[in-house]
């Protein structure tokens, strides 16, 4: 079983490099797919309101029997319901369908192109790491404006900003804007939606080290200290997609892919997309 290293945060908690994302896995499909994650050495689950399966994502953890003290659990807190009391309702809606007391990490999902109300959300945030049913809190698809926005009115820094990232978006400027402030960077889509098996030196390096595009890719994530939360419902894949650990790319390596041509987002701009 792979052992996973983690990641300090800035509130002292610690979060695993590597997760299983569950964005379009249908809750039905959930359970199964997080105990088999568990199975195979995954301790953290990503999972948000708006994805519709944090009930199953419960009923997995439950199934597989791991310890809650060795697991790290991520929801999120979706557009409409960033109004302060909203915030406290819909964190204790996504608690009772995962059927936790706490969750590791509760986000923001997006921070709402023209508006700032994610700033009463956030303070409901707050209190909810002071009452302990979020152990840390952070953002998701936050722009530097966003998170500039956030810290001047705050007193506690985000932990995490999860954003698209991946070879061809590589979000360099927005990564040396979260060193600079003790942010963690999390990728989502970090393999491109499968787009990166297409790519010439993907392919070129998962030859030469007898993996699969997508385990290169994940190595590349992880040797930029990116944590990353790959997504699928296939337990060969779920297998695959943990086991990358046993080897290391070189620095040639790192810098062709760093190579690849810069393209457009996959997912929405957060400058853009609203309710």
């Amino acid at each position: 079983m792979a052992k996973v290293p983690a990641v300090k945060l800035n509130d002292g908690n610690k979060i695993p490099q590597l997760g299983l994302g569950v964005w379009q896995v249908p809750d039905d499909q959930a359970s199964a797919s997080v105990k088999e994650a568990l199975a195979a050495g995954y301790r953290s689950v990503d999972t948000a309101a708006i994805y519709g399966n944090e009930a199953g994502v419960g009923a997995g953890l439950r199934a597989a029997g791991v310890a809650r003290k060795d697991l790290f659990i991520t929801t999120k807190l979706w557009n409409d319901r960033h109004g302060y009391d909203d915030a406290h309702k819909a964190m204790d809606e996504s608690l009772e369908k995962l059927g936790l007391a706490y969750v590791d990490l509760y986000l923001i999902h997006w921070p709402v192109a023209g508006s700032t109300q994610f700033l009463d959300a956030w303070r409901a945030m707050e209190e909810m790491k002071e009452d302990g049913r979020a152990r840390s809190i952070g953002v998701s698809n936050f722009t530097r404006a966003n998170l500039e926005q956030l810290m001047e009115a705050s007193k506690v820094v985000p932990a995490v900003n999860q954003i698209e990232l991946h070879p061809g978006f590589a979000q360099t400027e927005l990564r040396a804007f979260h060193a600079k402030h003790g942010i963690a960077t999390e990728s989502w889509s970090p393999l491109a939606q499968g787009g990166i098996a297409k790519e010439k030196v993907i392919l070129d390096l998962a030859q030469k080290h007898g993996k699969s595009p997508a385990q290169i890719t994940l190595r590349w994530h992880l040797q930029n200290d990116l944590i990353v939360i790959p997504k699928s419902v296939t337990p060969a894949r779920i297998r695959e997609n943990i086991d990358v650990f046993d080897f290391e790319l070189s620095a040639g390596d790192m810098a062709a892919i760093d190579g690849i041509q810069e393209g457009a987002r996959l997912g929405p701009d957060p400058e853009k997309f609203g309710k």
